[in-house]
């Protein structure tokens, strides 16, 4: 069941349980739309891992990000008595008030739950416990006094809590009541709860079903007289419902990923807003009706009018099940590229924090059904200008063949995106493993390895002479005494290609000459990398014994090696920094280092739970001056990584949070005028302008600042001397004084 924060003036209610971490994922990026003014309406708060994100929902600009927290928030809600402030809890034990317009955090209410109940996963119940705020001036104040409202409350999808409704008032009130619906006799039927919503004037509550019904519960203030009307219109289960503040309207949605909009009067009549992305997870509705707004499984926010027609977008980091291409950068937009939608490489700007396109890979509907093979894209390369890109897609139908397709796709500088230019249907026998683009200026060449034992080299022909377009063809086909290749990676000049075959690493030449063989200890190579700028000459490589082993190449010998077990090995393109990710007792260590150096740069012990899926260097704008020795290692770029939970991360410095805390200052302009970095960069262009024109500004105060304008604009005009004193005094506050023209 959807468990939602309640609040009145000093008192929040709020769920407690014990697997806290479980539930409060579900509700990352929920929103929660504000009743305030209409200059305060256009924010949009929701909840987002450790913090509270404010957006716009006009320019879908991040305007505020209320940091404090440090354990996932569960919750947001409006303080009744002001609205520029909001309530949020959270798993770390803690209530926080904010103004939002500011971001300024208000007071720390830390409560009395006890800890491990919060953590126990032991248990399986919980409780809606009411929070006595208490009034003090002081910014942080516990808040001792706590009663429960209601035990053993279930959570969505346990069977012996899963079909029983309990009606309950909150302190003071003497609503109490409970029904339940009886488990169906027919096979499987599905009738458990999982989302509820109170009608606001009626006696009446909307429940959502695992079936996809909903039923609309009346008359419960009678003990045993309730009855209840069914809809059904979703196909999966009822994920979020939402009355509308009249009550004239019910909003529900489901994995359908389409909102639906029931008259609360006329059953029999709904509109539907299809195709909105992933599965709606919530719905939030704008005090006065105006704006919905629904929360979905991909990490978006749509903010949709009242007409049901979709407003704004509000698109994070693209969520689905797994992440299977490598965290790539484009040489163009200097954006992150991974999965992104079925069937899509998401363009995610990681100094916008937003989300750029989606590009369609497959090419094809995606259908959401369980149980249905569709091609996925499981592996994305670009060439070093960022001209080509390529792709493998695959799909394994039951009881037939591997179906994998080669894509390589040009940039087109009218479209400003990339455009298929080649298909190769079956490129291999066998599962495509890597791929990888040589960095040389002169020739462009893709190589590709599989699991059938070869890897092959593809050319872009040459056809500037002639009217064709260009075309990529099989130049080469390689292997090695019939064993599987693991791993490739070009040196930084092109120069050398390095394949890794189990326990062998072959090094050729691009006129795919072998040049040699490097011995090294046992175990199956599982990554190559090249060292860059002074270590040129190094090679290192992890194995599945454990290894990390560092080749000379110029002495075609080991030079160092040494015991650890590295999940992944990362090299940065502008410097010689190599990180890597080593795993230890369930957690990631990280290991920052020149391969001609015996002492690491940075080390980080348990960065993070389970295995780093995949890492990036990410080349930065403006290079860093950073003065602390541990931290030099970003000066050039910013590294990036998945964990295991599909959470991106990366490391800054003091440097970089104080000049992003200053850019999100600029973002609370005047609220007439939406925030868009159009507006941004024509408001600097301005500040600019003056500056030149008038180097006095900054010393002379400007008219607009002085008494007489504050006077004439702000005062109510039926208070306003006469236009005669106005004008005189008006004018005498241009005047520059002569000491100040000196």
């Amino acid at each position: 069941m959807e468990l939602e924060l309640l609040a009145s003036q000093n008192c929040i209610s709020v769920f407690v349980q014990p697997n806290t971490l479980a539930l409060l994922q579900l509700y990352v990026n929920t929103p929660e739309l504000l009743k305030a003014p209409y200059r305060y309406r256009k924010f949009l708060l929701c909840a987002s891992g450790e913090s509270v994100k404010v957006y716009s929902s006009s320019s879908e600009e991040c305007v505020h990000d209320l940091q404090g927290h440090t354990d996932l928030v569960s919750g947001i809600v409006r303080n009744p008595s002001n609205h520029l402030q909001v309530y949020s809890c959270s798993a770390d034990g803690t209530v926080r008030l904010w103004d939002f317009t500011d971001g300024i955090l208000i007071k720390v209410q830390p409560h009395s739950l006890p800890r491990s109940f919060a953590i126990a996963a032991s248990f399986f119940l919980f409780q809606l416990v009411a929070v006595h705020l208490p009034l003090s001036g002081d910014q942080e104040v516990e808040a001792r006094e706590l009663s429960a409202v209601l035990c053993d409350v279930s959570p969505s999808g346990a069977a012996s809590f899963g079909r029983k409704v309990r009606v309950v008032g909150l302190p003071g009130t003497s609503v109490a009541n409970k029904f339940f619906l009886k488990p169906g006799n027919k096979k499987g039927a599905k009738n458990a709860f999982t989302c509820v919503s109170c009608h606001p004037k009626e006696d009446c509550i909307a429940t959502g079903h695992e079936d996809g019904k909903i039923r609309l519960w009346r008359n419960f203030n009678q003990k045993k007289e309730y009855t209840y009307s069914t809809l059904h219109w979703h196909h999966g289960a009822v994920n979020t419902l939402q009355f509308t503040p009249e009550g004239t309207n019910l909003l529900s949605g489901g994995i359908e990923s389409v909102l639906v909009q029931w008259h609360y009067t006329q059953e029999n009549q709904k509109d539907f807003l299809p195709r909105l992305g992933g599965a709606i997870t919530h719905i939030a509705v704008s005090p006065d009706g105006s704006l919905f707004c629904t929360s979905h499984s991909d990490n978006k926010i749509t903010i949709i009018q009242s007409c049901v027609k979709v407003s704004a977008i509000i698109q994070g980091l693209v969520k689905g099940e797994g992440v299977r291409t490598d965290l790539t950068i484009d040489p163009r937009s200097k954006a992150l590229v991974l999965n992104g939608k079925p069937g899509h490489l998401q363009f995610y700007s990681l100094h916008r924090d937003k989300l750029l396109y989606n590009l369609d890979i497959v090419q094809q509907e995606y259908i959401h059904e369980e149980g249905l093979d569709q091609f996925e894209v499981v592996k994305a390369a670009f060439d070093t200008r960022g001209d080509w890109l390529a792709t493998v897609e695959e799909r394994t139908q039951k009881g037939s063949e591997l179906e994998i397709n080669l894509k390589l796709w040009a940039y087109d500088e009218q479209t400003q995106s990339f455009m298929l230019n080649t298909t190769v249907t079956a490129p291999h026998e066998d599962q495509i493993i890597a791929m990888c683009f040589s960095p040389s200026p002169e020739i462009t060449m893709l190589v590709t390895i599989s699991f059938d034992g070869h890897f092959k080299a593809w050319l872009l022909a040459d056809h500037s002479d002639t009217k064709e377009g260009a075309s990529w063809s099989c130049d080469f086909v390689g292997g090695y005494h019939h064993l599987k290749p693991g791993c490739c990676c070009f040196s930084a000049d092109g120069s050398l290609l390095a394949v890794g075959f189990q326990e062998v690493v072959t090094v050729w030449s691009p006129s795919w000459e072998l040049l040699t063989t490097l011995s090294q200890p046992p175990g199956a190579i599982r990554e190559l990398c090249f060292g860059r700028l002074s270590c040129s000459k190094y090679l290192l490589g992890t194995s599945t014994k454990n290894q990390l082993c560092c080749w000379n190449l110029l002495t075609c010998s080991l030079e160092w090696s040494t015991p650890v077990d590295v999940s992944l090995l990362q090299a940065d393109p502008l410097s010689e920094n190599m990180a890597a990710f080593c795993s230890q007792s369930g957690c990631s260590d990280l290991f920052v280092f020149k391969p001609g150096e015996p002492r690491p740069l940075y080390s980080q012990k348990a960065l993070c739970t389970g295995k780093v899926q995949r890492a990036v260097f990410a080349p930065r704008d403006q290079m860093l001056e950073s003065c602390e020795e541990h931290a030099q290692w970003l000066n050039r770029s910013q590294l990036y990584f998945l964990t295991q939970h599909m959470d991106l991360m990366t490391f800054s410095t003091k440097t970089e949070e104080d000049r992003l805390l200053a850019s999100s200052k600029l973002l609370m302009v005047d609220d007439s005028v939406a925030v868009t970095p159009f507006y941004l960069l024509l408001g600097k262009h301005r500040q600019q302008q003056e500056a030149l024109t008038n180097p006095m500004a900054e010393r002379i105060q400007l008219p607009q600042g002085s008494i007489a304008i504050k006077e004439l604009l702000y005062t109510p005009a039926h208070v306003l001397p006469s236009a005669s004193f106005l004008c005189s005094m008006f004018v005498r506050s241009l005047l520059i004084s002569s000491s100040s023209a000196r």
